[in-house]
């Protein structure tokens, strides 16, 4: 069947801070050049934000120069950072809190604002419809079109399609949308962007790509125990028994509401970890435990994060497209931070292509994006930090916060660390590691996978094909079950992965249906098996505002 074509000057793929910002901007650069400039964006989520999921504290840099009233156009950006502090959690009932001077200049949240990323892209949104930007939500892109070495748009994803790949009777075909330019903002492990670093060699020569699996809840907590714009961040137990790195933050927003999550580097080691578990009985420390108690918890999410930094970011552009924001990595892991970041690059590349576009260029490589995104302070902060996570792994908590410390507060060190351990290889066999004894959830301050998946709102249509493919169905039970007791099962954070055992053996069971496409798998699995692809419109998570 011949799919509908529809053609545009820009093609977005991906509603997040990064793409809605290229979105914006793309129409301000064009109205100020006397331009009109067709812009779509198309977001695989029900509506705007309906994936969104981050911290988050908040530099307003990039917010003040793509919109220097964004105050007065109701930005919901409401509680400023009134307190900051750091915590070194020694054992399950003790801690040490940081003094300010010890902490690295980058940790610090003066002038920050404590959001929800969610409603922020909402806000967003608003804004680039009201520029001219045609948004449509519940639209996958499926595809990228490639003719001749370059890129020329992207397939949306059909609809209606069953388990076993035939039509049903509500089906409707992808479309193709064509653009003289396509820029790629699916977020971290972008399932376009992975296949186009690969297509174009965009990462030869980097060190390979680093994450962390972020898992959040937001919380109504008791109004006595509340402090807006109290930011308090951690590391430390119970991460620290296991040998693996992460941290935890808890962020006092508007609202009597507080948001609480744990980072854990994906690098880590035991098979037997359960990034889950470990937040469930972080919860119980008192120094989280003072302000959950008595309280209800509303959401729940998990993301994966591109923590590299600048060691890892690819080359940014390719014939007839770019690849911005978390997509590429452009998170400042020193910081924490990667919204204004991934904003600006997004900016830096709507300007360059209203610049190609006025000059008449069209599906060519728009180079002048790196020169332009070198010299900005998006890449002068990347490179600043460029130390920071590397130290982490290479040095531990303690000696990496000391390398940090002097790198970030003293002296500059003069060259560069560099981390060339790909996060999957690194797990030990399940026999050489030691067993996990996790608690059981008290359903007060901690819970299971399937009630935290319940309150995420996930829903994907019945009877479509599974959007999480193994390259070979044998592995599970052949190889990552003797070899690593199938960490699937664990590192999941919504317990899509299971070894099923009944009369007829074990069998390996995929969960789709509870998948809130925080792309673990796809970066994880040690035998890298799993390619996570795009599920029919408008399936996953549905997050209110996280």
């Amino acid at each position: 069947m011949t799919k509908e074509t529809m053609e545009y000057d820009v093609v977005i793929v991906g509603g997040g801070p990064a793409g809605l910002s290229a979105a914006c901007r793309i129409k301000q650069s064009a109205s100020a050049a006397g331009q009109d400039i067709s812009v779509c964006l198309v977001e695989k989520g029900s509506e705007i934000g309906a994936h969104i999921l981050s911290g988050a504290v908040i530099e307003d840099r990039a917010l003040k120069e793509l919109f220097p009233d964004w105050k007065a156009r109701g930005a919901p950006l409401n509680v400023a950072v009134k307190h900051d502090d750091i915590y070194f959690l020694t054992t399950q009932k003790r801690s040490i809190k940081a003094p300010h001077w010890a902490i690295p200049r980058t940790m610090h949240n003066q002038g920050n604002y404590i959001i929800s990323l969610g409603s922020l892209c909402r806000w967003l949104a608003e804004q680039a419809e009201e520029l001219g930007v045609e948004i449509y939500p519940g639209f996958t892109a499926a595809e990228y079109i490639l003719e001749d070495g370059v890129i020329k748009g992207i397939i949306t994803g059909d609809m209606g399609v069953s388990h076993n790949g035939q039509p049903k009777d509500e089906y409707v075909p992808g479309m193709e949308l064509r653009a003289k330019y396509t820029v790629f903002s699916e977020g971290c492990r972008g399932h376009l962007g992975k296949r186009l670093m690969a297509e174009f060699k965009l990462d030869e020569g980097k060190d390979p790509q680093h994450f962390s699996l972020g898992i959040k809840e937001l919380w109504d907590i008791d109004p006595a125990k509340h402090q807006e714009g109290l930011v308090l961040h951690g590391t430390g137990w119970p991460l620290m028994g296991s040998s693996t790195a992460g941290g935890f933050f808890l962020y006092h927003t508007e609202n009597n509401q507080a948001v609480v999550g744990l980072f854990t580097d994906l690098s880590y080691s035991n098979p037997h970890l359960s990034p889950f578990n470990e937040f469930q009985r972080l919860k119980h420390h008192p120094v989280l435990k003072q302000y959950l108690q008595g309280g209800k918890r509303v959401s729940y999410g998990a993301r994966a994060a591109a923590k590299g930094g600048i060691n890892c970011l690819p080359k940014m552009t390719f014939p007839g497209g770019l690849l911005i924001g978390c997509d590429a990595g452009t998170l400042n892991f020193a910081k924490i931070k990667g919204v204004h970041t991934g904003m600006k690059s997004g900016m830096i590349a709507a300007e360059e292509i209203v610049n190609a576009l006025s000059s008449g260029r069209v599906h060519d490589e728009i180079t002048e994006f790196t020169t332009t995104f070198e010299a900005s302070w998006a890449y002068q902060e990347l490179q600043r930090s460029r130390n920071f996570a590397p130290a982490m792994h290479k040095f531990g908590v303690f000696g990496g916060a000391a390398f940090n410390f002097i790198d970030q507060n003293i002296l500059p060190v003069p060259f560069t660390l560099h981390d060339t351990t790909p996060d999957h290889t690194e797990l030990k066999p399940a026999a050489k590691s030691p067993q996990i004894d996790y608690p059981k959830p008290d359903g007060k301050l901690s819970f299971s996978r399937l009630d935290s998946v319940f309150i995420s709102n996930v829903n994907h249509a019945e009877d479509q094909p599974c959007h999480l493919k193994l390259k070979d169905a044998s592995i599970p039970l052949s190889v990552n079950l003797p070899k690593w007791d199938e960490p699937a099962q664990r590192y999941c954070p919504a317990g899509v992965y299971e070894i099923v055992e009944d009369e007829n053996g074990k069998r390996f069971q995929i969960n789709s249906q509870n998948c809130v496409h925080c792309k673990t798998c796809d970066i994880k699995d040690p035998s890298q098996n799993i390619t996570w692809v795009t599920p029919e419109g408008a399936g996953g998570p549905n997050y209110p505002n996280m």
